[in-house]
């Protein structure tokens, strides 16, 4: 048996050489939730059956079709199934995230609880401060303990933190949100590393460091004009 487990954030339809040619081998395809993935995939033409619930057995010539971006969805089936018997379940990534994919996610959530949650709602930049100060701090200690797991929690949260503000922003009277932030940086890093977006040669650590600065001096002495004018 085989498990397609595709991407939530790639439009439906488009999916690997290798998707294709495991869906259009299976004598059966089904999917255990209904969806624009799963009619992307009828509309070439393969019937695709929906489910009332988990598979029960391991069948060679099935291909069930996770919920979309539910990787551990597939994981929990093949283990749950496959137990301690030799059957073999394949999992087939049919689309993929690109890196940083999941940010849009994050996004997402913090626009609706913007909108729907009383607390969220109310918030400030002046009410905020205080967490951005609490987040980095405890991020700062996960460093120090060397925890990678916590250190990655906590770098979440203080993304939370980044995300929010921004939400914030993109309410205001300037209307800067999320996107001029990550343009903003980006941009940034671009000006400041010319040996590796530009010509410029710099050989080690400590000529990029005193070439940020330099370059970082120059710009504080003019007007900024890379800010994304709406």
């Amino acid at each position: 048996m085989r498990v397609l487990v595709v991407s939530p954030r790639v439009a439906p339809g488009i999916l690997t050489l290798e998707a294709w040619d495991a869906l259009r081998a299976a004598d059966r395809v089904v999917s255990a939730e209904d969806g624009p993935h799963v009619q992307g995939i009828r509309s070439s033409g393969i019937d695709v059956e929906i489910a009332a619930g988990l598979p029960t057995e391991v069948d060679d010539d099935v291909i069930w079709i996770a919920p979309p971006g539910d990787a551990a969805w597939a994981r929990d089936v093949a283990t749950d199934l496959v137990g301690d018997a030799e059957w073999a379940i394949e999992i087939i990534f049919g689309s993929h995230d690109l890196p940083g994919a999941s940010l849009l996610d994050l996004v997402a959530v913090m626009d609706r609880l913007r909108r729907e949650c009383p607390w969220t709602q109310l918030q400030t930049h002046a009410s905020l401060a205080p967490y951005l100060t609490e987040e980095t701090n405890e991020a700062l200690h996960a460093i120090s303990s060397g925890d990678v797991d916590d250190l990655i929690e906590e770098l979440g949260d203080v993304l939370m933190q980044v995300v929010f503000h921004a939400a914030i922003a993109a309410e205001g009277p300037d209307v800067r949100d999320i996107d001029d932030v990550a343009m903003g940086i980006t941009a940034k890093l671009v000006r400041r590393n010319p040996h590796v977006f530009g010509d410029a040669v710099v050989t080690t650590p400590e000529e990029v460091d005193a070439q940020w600065n330099r370059i970082k001096a120059e710009e504080k002495q003019q007007k900024p004009s890379w800010r994304t004018e709406r």
